[in-house]
C-alpha cells in the first residue's frame, strides 16, 4: 500500500461523543448508530464509545439496548462492514454537580444511597464492553459509589465538579483516575483553592481529556496542558453532538435548540453545548499548536485505548494487535483508514 506523503497513526479512539451527522445517542437506534460509526471512519476514528447525557430512565434503557445491538451487528458481519468500532457506553452523569452542569440538565441528576441506585444504570450484557461513567465525587455518596462501581468493574472518570483536593484524593483512593474535558465543566483554578484543575496538573497518576477545538479550550492553553501536562497523560475527545458533520445551523437537541455558528454551539443560555468537531481536527489543532507527531499517536488512540483498558489489542502500531489505523495527510487531512487490515475509507480514491 502506497503512503507516500503521508503520515500513519493508530487508529483514533473517541471516549466521549454524543453523536453526529443528526444522530444522537441517547435517543439512537442500532442503525443511528452505526450511520455514525461509518461517518467516523471518515474522520479517522477506529473505535468509540456512544455518550449518554443525564435522561430519563427509560431513555437510558432504549440507548443501551441499541448500543448493545448495535455491537452485535458489528461482531457479527463479516468484515468491519459498519465502520468504526462501538466499544461500549459513557454515561456523562447524571451523578453530577448541580452547580458545574453545563449543557447537561439538572432535572435528571442523582445522589447516591446504595448500591441500589446503581440499578437505573443499564448495562450492555457483553463481557468485552466497556463502561465508563463520568461523576462528581462531592455528590451525596460520591466516595461511596466511585468505589461500588470500581467493584462492578466500571472505569470511573470526574468532571462536572467543584471538589476539593481532600475529596479528590478520596476519590482517587476509591479508584478514580481520570478527569473529564479537562478544565471544562469543574471549578476553575485558584491560588487559594486548586480544586480539580490544580488537582489535575499536580498529579502524575491522573489522566485528563480535552476538548482541542479552540473554543472549549485556547490555543495557548492547550500548549500549556500540553507542557504541564504532557501527552502522556492526556486523550483527545470530540464532546460532539449531533450537530457535527452538519455544518452550521439550529438544532433540536436534548429537548431544547442547540446553535451551531462558525462551528461553535452554544444553548438557549448561551452555554458551550458540546462541539461539532471529530478527533481529526482536535488532532490538526495539537499538530497545530506544537504537538509532535508521535505525541499526536498518544493522545489519539495509545491513551484512550489504556484508559478503556483495550490497549492490549489496540492503540499503537505493533505486531499482533488489530490493524486499525489512519493515515494523515501534510495538512492533517484524513487520507486512509483501516479497520482490523481492511481499508474503510480512501479519501484518494474519493478526489480522482
Amino acid at each position: 500500500m502506497d503512503l507516500a506523503g503521508l503520515s500513519l497513526y493508530p487508529g483514533f479512539i473517541d471516549v466521549h461523543i454524543h453523536g453526529a451527522v443528526g444522530v444522537d445517542t441517547t435517543n439512537a437506534t442500532a442503525a443511528d448508530l452505526l450511520r455514525v460509526s461509518e461517518f467516523l471512519t471518515t474522520r479517522g476514528v477506529t473505535g468509540w464509545l456512544p455518550t449518554l447525557v443525564p435522561a430519563a430512565d427509560a431513555d437510558y434503557s432504549r440507548a443501551i439496548d441499541a448500543i448493545a445491538a448495535a455491537m452485535k451487528t458489528q461482531r457479527a458481519a463479516d468484515g468491519p462492514s459498519h465502520g468504526a468500532r462501538l466499544l461500549g457506553v459513557h454515561y456523562e452523569g447524571p451523578f453530577v454537580n448541580s452547580s458545574q452542569c453545563g449543557a447537561l440538565h439538572t432535572e435528571f441528576f442523582k445522589s447516591f444511597s446504595g448500591a441500589a441506585d446503581l440499578d437505573d444504570l443499564p448495562t450492555i450484557d457483553d463481557q468485552r464492553a466497556v463502561h465508563l461513567i463520568t461523576l462528581a465525587p462531592e455528590v451525596d455518596g460520591g466516595v461511596e459509589l466511585i468505589a461500588e462501581l470500581r467493584r462492578r468493574g466500571w472505569i470511573v472518570a470526574l468532571g462536572h465538579t467543584r471538589a476539593d483536593v481532600v475529596r479528590l484524593d478520596q476519590a482517587f483512593a476509591a479508584g478514580a483516575r481520570h478527569l473529564t474535558h479537562f478544565m471544562n465543566a469543574m471549578a476553575p483554578l485558584h491560588h487559594r483553592a486548586p480544586g480539580p484543575v490544580g488537582w489535575g496538573l499536580m498529579r502524575d497518576d491522573v489522566t485528563c481529556d480535552i476538548v482541542a477545538d479552540g473554543v472549549h479550550l485556547d490555543r495557548d492553553t492547550l500548549r500549556l496542558l500540553l507542557k504541564l501536562k504532557g501527552a502522556d497523560r492526556l486523550s483527545l475527545i470530540s464532546d460532539a453532538i449531533a450537530a457535527a458533520g452538519m455544518g452550521d445551523g439550529a438544532y433540536e437537541i436534548w429537548g431544547e435548540t442547540i446553535t451551531v455558528k462558525d462551528g461553535r454551539t452554544s444553548n438557549a443560555r448561551g452555554t458551550i453545548a458540546g462541539s461539532v468537531i471529530t478527533i481529526a481536527d482536535a488532532a490538526r489543532m495539537m499538530l497545530s499548536v506544537g504537538a509532535f507527531e508521535m505525541e499526536l499517536a498518544r493522545m489519539g488512540a495509545t491513551n484512550p485505548a489504556r484508559l478503556l483498558g483495550i490497549d492490549q489489542d489496540c492503540g499503537s502500531i505493533e505486531a499482533g494487535k488489530r490493524g486499525d489505523l489512519v493515515a494523515l495527510d501534510s495538512d492533517g487531512n484524513v487520507a486512509l483508514t483501516v479497520i482490523d487490515g481492511a481499508v474503510v475509507f480512501d479519501a484518494r480514491k474519493l478526489n480522482k
